[in-house]
């Protein structure tokens, strides 16, 4: 059985044992669990269920396991001949989240 779900402005699709890196928060505990509601599709061997935007009745549970950082993004602005240059750097902070049980 797979999902399609929603997170934010991002959407996954998981099956139970995946691990994605979803943007929680940083309020969240290794250990604690989390649902996702906004199930978008769900399949399971042929039979499929598309949600008009979610699938009713569905949800997602999966086990917060920890913290991590993305990749650094670095934004460069420089005007020519104007010596004028600004370098900024971002990582993003995410959540590690393993799939338990897809419920549907």
């Amino acid at each position: 059985m797979y999902a399609v779900i929603s997170d934010r402005t991002r959407q996954f699709t998981v099956r139970a044992g995946d691990e994605i890196l979803c943007d929680l928060g940083h309020d969240s505990k290794p250990g604690t669990k989390v649902t996702f509601e906004q199930v978008a599709l769900l399949g399971n061997e042929g039979n499929i269920r598309v949600g008009k935007p979610f699938v009713g009745g569905a949800k997602v549970t999966g086990e917060v396991v920890g913290e991590e950082q993305g990749d650094k993004v670095i934004a460069f602005r420089f005007k020519r001949r104007k010596n004028v240059r600004r370098k900024r750097g971002h990582r993003q902070g995410y959540v590690r989240v393993k799939i338990q049980d897809i419920q549907g």
